[in-house]
C-alpha cells in the first residue's frame, strides 16, 4: 500500500494512555506518536515495529511553536493525518499554574491550529479533556479569556490578573485548562468542518493510570471522588481507547464540537461545584 494510501493517526503524548490509545489505533492506522521525551516515543513504536505495524517516533514540545511546526513537516511528508489525539498533559502535582496552563491548552490549541492544514476528508481530532472540566464554574471574564485567548503563550499572565494570587494554584490551573480545552473543541468544530473534518473533547473521570496513583497519593479530595463512584471502581485505559476509537471511526461521522463524558456517571453525582471564580 502506498503511504498516501494509509490512513495515519498521530498520539501527541508518549506516557500510559497515550501508549494504551497508540497502540489501539495501530490496529487500524499507521501511527506516528509524538512525546516531549523522543526516546520514549521511539521506544514505544519500536515496540509496536516488533508487532508487525506501521509506527514511528517524533520529539515535539507542544508549548514550542517550531517543534510542534516540525511535527506538522513530518505529517505533511507523510501524506497528511486521518486521526489526531491529543493526550499530553499534566496533572495538578506536576507542575505550576503558569506550566499547566500552557501545556494543558495552549499547546493543544498550538498542535491544532498546526495540523489542521495537514488533515484528509474524514479526519477527527481528539482532544483528552478532563472530568474536571464539568466541576468548575467562572465568571465571564475568565471564560472570555479561556475562549479567545487560549493560543496566546501569555494566556497565564492574562488569568492570573483576573483571578489573583491566592486562586492561582496548580488546581485551578488544572481546572481551568480543561475547562478551556472543552470551550476550544466546541469553538474549532467550524474551522474543521470547513476542510472536512472534526473535533471534539474527551473528559475521562478517574481512570487508573500512573498519573492518577500519583495524584490520589497527593490529593485526598480524589480519595472522596472515589467513594461516590457509581461503579465503585475507576475506569481503565482501555475502556479510554475504546472510546478514542470510536469517536475516529467513521461510525462517529456526525459527533463534532462537542465532550464526550467518559466517568462512570461520576459526574451526575457531584451537587457541589468546588471552584468559583468572579
Amino acid at each position: 500500500m502506498k503511504t498516501e494510501d494509509a490512513k495515519l493517526a498521530v498520539v501527541v503524548g508518549a506516557g500510559a494512555m497515550g501508549a494504551a490509545i497508540t497502540r489501539r489505533l495501530a490496529r487500524h492506522y499507521r501511527v506516528l506518536v509524538a512525546d516531549l521525551d523522543g526516546e520514549r516515543a521511539e521506544a514505544l513504536a519500536a515496540q509496536l515495529r516488533e508487532d508487525g505495524k506501521s509506527a514511528f517516533g517524533l520529539q515535539c514540545d507542544v508549548t514550542n511553536a517550531d517543534s510542534v511546526a516540525a511535527l506538522a513537516r513530518r505529517v505533511r511528508g507523510e501524506g497528511g493525518l486521518n486521526a489526531l489525539v491529543q493526550v499530553a498533559g499534566l496533572s495538578p502535582s506536576m507542575g505550576d499554574f503558569d506550566q499547566i496552563l500552557r501545556v494543558n491548552l495552549f499547546g493543544p490549541s498550538l498542535v491544532s491550529s498546526a495540523l489542521l492544514p495537514e488533515i484528509r476528508p474524514g479526519a477527527a481530532a481528539i482532544m483528552i479533556a478532563s472530568l474536571a472540566a464539568h466541576m468548575c464554574s467562572f465568571g465571564l471574564p475568565i471564560e472570555a479569556v479561556l475562549r479567545e485567548h487560549a493560543s496566546d503563550y501569555d494566556l497565564p499572565e492574562r488569568l492570573r490578573a483576573l483571578i489573583g494570587g491566592e486562586q492561582t494554584t496548580s488546581n485551578t490551573a488544572y481546572q481551568l485548562s480543561k475547562f478551556g480545552l472543552v470551550m476550544f473543541c466546541r469553538r474549532s468544530a467550524a474551522q474543521w468542518g470547513a476542510r472536512g473534518g472534526r473535533i471534539l473533547s474527551l473528559s475521562p473521570g478517574l481512570i487508573a493510570t500512573p498519573m492518577g496513583n500519583l495524584e490520589s497519593a497527593s490529593n485526598p479530595a480524589k480519595q472522596k471522588l472515589f467513594e461516590m463512584a457509581p461503579q465503585k471502581r475507576e475506569g481503565t485505559m482501555d475502556e479510554i481507547a475504546d472510546a478514542v476509537e470510536f469517536l475516529v471511526s467513521d461510525r462517529a461521522a456526525f459527533i463534532s464540537g462537542t465532550d464526550l463524558l467518559v466517568d462512570g456517571g461520576l459526574a451526575g453525582t457531584l451537587t457541589d461545584v468546588p471552584f468559583r471564580a468572579p
